[in-house]
């Protein structure tokens, strides 16, 4: 079935208007929500604050890679100027990431999805997975390994412009640049060493929520190989404290996203409930939250041993 079926292209319209007011406040909430982050630490620095700081720096990380996801899209914003810019600087260089690369390889999956060509099957086609799997996958998340692996990716998508200007291709010294001006705003208030905890997030917690986010996506869905997005993508519903990590910026209404790519982050929820009134998800099971998701679909009880590598990709990627 398509949306089509069930609403007219005049009625998801209203769904597809984008707003730089909408853009803009989602992506200034992000960096406001970071500083609020540092600013906590730096007047209690404590062992705790700081765990507490890089877990919840983890979550805005993936936030990021929702904004910049949009953005690659064309959705973020209404201005495509801003969409480019704002994307890259504001949202995917802090994460080491390249919005034009990612865009490019994002619509392969967009157009390959539910079939054995999805470029972004390694992250989740092998699921569901036993329990003890999935907790040495954990396992490399939190001790940095997965994050190590990514860097690594990074380092090799762009050694070959290592030696070129940032506005002629080397999208990883941009990447340092935006990075050092977020240690150097850090150090000019007398806590520099804090940006450690910026790295320490992306490294551990990041690669977690990614992963998370991902499985629940596409993995264990009803019918992976099938076309019908009902089937080889899924939506979870979230409770609150979600939000701030697997979940920012409707994140979770993946479905949606792939029965109309073009319906920008911040009109995903009233495009879920609009579908579900006009009767296109009378079939489908949506999780009540990522918990009961892993607990009810994602994971066997017996362990028949590893069940391959990590599976990420380049897991700070929406």
């Amino acid at each position: 079935m398509k949306v089509t079926d069930v609403a007219t292209r005049e009625e998801l319209k209203r769904f597809q208007e984008k707003s730089n007011l909408w853009g803009a406040y989602y992506v200034l909430f992000n960096w406001a929500f970071i500083a609020a982050i540092f600013a906590a630490v730096a007047l209690w620095t404590h062992p705790l604050s700081i765990l507490v700081g890089v877990v919840l720096l983890g979550g805005r990380q993936l936030a990021f890679a929702a904004l910049y996801h949009d953005a690659g899209h064309g959705l973020l914003f209404a201005n495509k100027t801003l969409n480019h810019y704002v994307g890259q600087l504001l949202c995917a260089y802090p994460v080491l990431s390249d919005m034009p690369r990612y865009a490019k390889g994002h619509r392969r999956h967009h157009g390959l999805a539910g079939t054995e060509r999805d470029p972004d099957l390694p992250n989740y086609a092998a699921y569901p997975i036993t329990r003890r799997s999935f907790r040495r996958k954990v396992m490399r998340d939190l001790t940095g390994r997965t994050g190590i692996k990514a860097v690594a990716a990074v380092w090799r998508r762009s050694k070959s412009a290592a030696f070129k200007a940032p506005w002629n291709g080397n999208f990883l010294l941009s990447q340092l640049i935006v990075n050092g001006a977020l240690f150097g705003a850090l150090h000019a208030t007398g806590h520099g060493a804090l940006y450690l905890m910026w790295p320490a997030a992306y490294l551990t917690f990041h690669m977690l929520f990614a992963r998370l986010r991902q499985v629940a996506e596409h993995g264990a869905v009803p019918a992976l190989y099938e076309p019908d997005p009902r089937l080889n993508t899924r939506t979870t519903y979230t409770a609150p404290w979600e939000r701030l990590f697997v979940a920012p910026f409707n994140l979770n209404y993946h479905l949606e996203h792939h029965f109309v790519a073009t319906v920008p982050c911040y009109r995903l929820k009233a495009f879920h409930r609009f579908l579900k009134e006009r009767g296109l998800y009378d079939d489908v099971d949506f999780p009540r939250s990522y918990r009961d998701l892993f607990t009810r679909l994602a994971l066997r009880p017996n362990d028949d041993g590893d069940d391959g590598d990590d599976g990420h990709g380049t897991p700070a990627e929406a």
